[in-house]
């Protein structure tokens, strides 16, 4: 009897030759869809050689729908934005990035359209247009929104690929002298000299001191209770809620001569109730980041500092102080609000007065060991 003849195994897809002399590839997908090779090849073998390799991704279950990442990019990242739970102000930084150094360039782009190449000339042209701050953070969200299309099966690889260009390097902020902070809060007027005081030696956020009450002072013990912040987003509405950290509910002690400033301004200024804002504007209202900002700028260029210099940087002078005083690292994060030590760090400020201290200390122990050592050496010489 006639050995059988092995049964040959059969052909994976199909290829065909079309009018124009080159071949095209097709196949049936384990989606039960056909699909076809994106482009088309110069011989029968070249064909085939591609659906082999299409077989080997179905066997060792690693093939994607090629036409998976056919989504456009702006419906997919304002879903993922929507999908995101994130907080009202993320929400609104990470919108602000998306219409201004985003969208404008991958808005009309499938998924599957942006390549390594694309990325790296869209952060080359906004590191012309923009800082490198803003263009570091749009990075990591455009990447974040792209990894997630890669976890969704709709990529294979995430196109932001460049080693370090979610990193920010931003300037080390500008710190007030004591003598400027209290200039500031003079020129700034009665009713907002407190919260510039605060702003600085009680290193309060602004969204902080929006939300303070009447309830939040006690004057027996001369601090502040932080329980809620009011941010205000780019559309000018307020959000109220918890502070931005869980370590952003705490109890601020004061410095004492803070404690006739703040008799004073709930006196004049605050709201009567207990409940009442402690600031509000002239006209009884929660006071607007466009109005306070107008007041802020004109109080900068009154007493001579430089543009830059932003009303959170009071925060950063206020950290700096307390830094100075040799408070723990955990004592500095609790008085901050600051729930990691990497994020209570950035508000540390090393000046050349700081340096001069450490380098007197060093001096000081230097000196004082060398004494011992020439002490005990004369001792040792008259024994």
């Amino acid at each position: 009897m006639a050995a059988r003849k092995p049964q040959r195994r059969r052909e994976f897809g199909t290829v065909r030759k079309l009018a124009s002399g080159r071949w095209q590839a097709r196949y049936l997908g384990p989606d039960g869809q056909r699909h076809k090779a994106p482009e088309m090849f110069e011989t029968k073998s070249d064909a085939q050689d591609w659906l082999n390799l299409v077989r080997a991704d179905i066997e060792r279950s690693t093939w994607r729908d090629p036409d998976a990442g056919a989504v456009n990019f702006e419906k997919y990242a304002l879903r993922w934005l929507e999908e995101r739970g994130l907080a009202p102000t993320t929400v609104d930084r990470y919108d602000g990035l998306l219409r201004l150094h985003i969208l404008p360039t991958f808005g009309g782009k499938d998924l599957d359209e942006i390549a390594p190449p694309f990325v790296r000339t869209w952060r080359a042209e906004r590191l012309k247009a923009t800082g490198a701050t803003t263009v570091a953070k749009s990075y990591r969200l455009l990447k974040a929104i792209l990894q997630t299309a890669v976890d969704d099966d709709l990529l294979r690889n995430n196109p932001c690929r460049i080693k370090g260009a979610g990193k920010e390097e931003a300037d080390e902020r500008p710190t007030a002298t004591i003598a400027q902070v209290f200039d500031l809060a003079d020129a700034m007027g009665p009713r907002w000299r407190l919260m510039v005081l605060l702003g600085a030696f009680a290193s309060l956020r602004p969204e902080e001191l929006a939300e303070l009450r009447r309830h939040s002072v006690d004057l027996d013990e001369c601090s502040l209770r932080v329980t809620q912040a009011s941010p205000e987003l780019t559309n000018g509405r307020r959000v109220t809620g918890d502070p931005k950290t869980r370590a952003g509910k705490r109890t601020v002690y004061l410095p004492d001569f803070l404690l006739p400033e703040l008799r004073r301004h709930l006196q004049w200024f605050a709201e009567k109730e207990l409940d009442g804002l402690l600031f509000i504007g002239e006209k009884g209202a929660p006071f607007r980041r466009s109005t306070f900002g107008r007041k802020w700028r004109m109080a900068r260029a009154k007493v001579g500092m430089p543009d830059n210099f932003r009303f959170y940087d009071l925060r950063h002078t206020g950290n700096t102080l307390a830094a100075d005083t040799g408070a723990k690292l955990k004592d500095l994060m609790v008085r901050a609000g600051q729930s990691s030590e990497r994020a209570q760090l950035i508000y540390q400020h090393s000046t050349a007065k700081h340096q001069r201290r450490l380098a007197q200390g060093i001096d000081a122990e230097v000196r004082q060991q060398l004494r011992e050592s020439a002490g005990e050496q004369r001792r040792g010489e008259q024994a």
